[in-house]
């Protein structure tokens, strides 16, 4: 029996090999920052998640797509910024708590009050902070918390808020709050105001002013609170590791620079000015 030995490539043959490879991998690569960007869920277009249904200020209209709000108003600036035409920007609806789970997402990017932290930034990946929302005290009118003028007086207070929220832990940690009801979401937490079950309750001061103008009337914002330095802001969320960070990054950065997050901030989130603010 004899054994075979394989020939080594010839430097010629190994060339054109390493050409060919270079070949296949340069229209992927020379891609890459444009519409056709493979890395993208659907190349061609920017596919977003957001919540289903959608509120004001963030959305007007439940309506993504018409642009009106501050957070549509911003991922159709960022959009343009990345060179997609507005008709190229597709919404997926999800749920707040599908959004921030670890593993494959449908989206590109969500955005969605979404607020960077440390436990969420373990399992998925976050764009750098583009809003830091003040914290606003909602409660109905004869409320103990009216006439609050320090920390000390809000924790006398029975308070509510939605599990799992940095509201929450607003609540606990800032105004050391330790037996505050806890609900599945804000309108449990409003019908627990309204039954008289609680005082009051804590939220972005954004959502704030959409939900004393539709969702609870007859309440009011009676105090501005500073924001939470452990909470950095809300964030544009990835899966984790996504390579298309970097990219949606360098874009945001341009759109924060150009002034259009201070102007949404100017049209959609402005609270009145009297409002008593407590920082301590």
């Amino acid at each position: 029996m004899t054994t075979e030995h394989l020939r080594p490539f010839s430097p010629t043959t190994a060339l054109l090999i390493a050409a060919l490879a270079l070949a296949v991998a340069a229209p992927a690569s020379a891609q890459e920052r444009t519409p056709d960007d493979p890395r993208l869920v659907n190349p061609g277009q920017l596919t977003v998640g957001t919540g289903d249904p959608v509120y004001p200020p963030w959305m007007l209209n439940n309506d993504p797509a018409g642009g009106e709000g501050f957070e549509n108003g911003l991922v159709y600036a960022l959009a343009a910024e990345m060179g997609f035409a507005p008709e190229d920007v597709v919404w997926v609806g999800q749920t707040f708590d599908q959004t921030i789970a670890p593993g494959a997402k449908p989206f590109d990017f969500a955005i969605q009050q979404i607020s960077v932290t440390e436990a969420r930034a373990e399992v998925v990946s976050f764009s750098q902070v583009y809003f830091q929302p003040e914290k606003a005290v909602i409660a109905l009118p004869g409320s103990p918390v009216e006439d609050a003028a320090s920390f000390a007086d809000l924790a006398e207070a029975r308070w509510g808020a939605v599990i799992g929220t940095t509201d929450l832990a607003y609540l606990e940690n800032i105004l050391g709050v330790d037996d505050a009801a806890v609900y599945n979401d804000q309108i449990g937490v409003f019908q627990a105001m309204q039954a008289g079950q609680i005082d009051a309750t804590l939220a972005a001061l954004p959502t704030a002013l959409f939900a004393t103008a539709v969702q609870i009337p007859e309440a009011s914002i009676v105090a501005i609170l500073p924001p939470d330095e452990n909470d950095r802001g809300h964030g544009l969320l990835f899966q984790f590791e996504n390579p298309l960070v970097e990219w949606v990054d360098e874009a945001l950065t341009e759109v924060i620079a150009s002034s259009v997050v201070e102007e949404l901030k100017q049209t959609y989130l402005v609270a009145d000015p009297d409002l008593p603010l407590i920082t301590e």
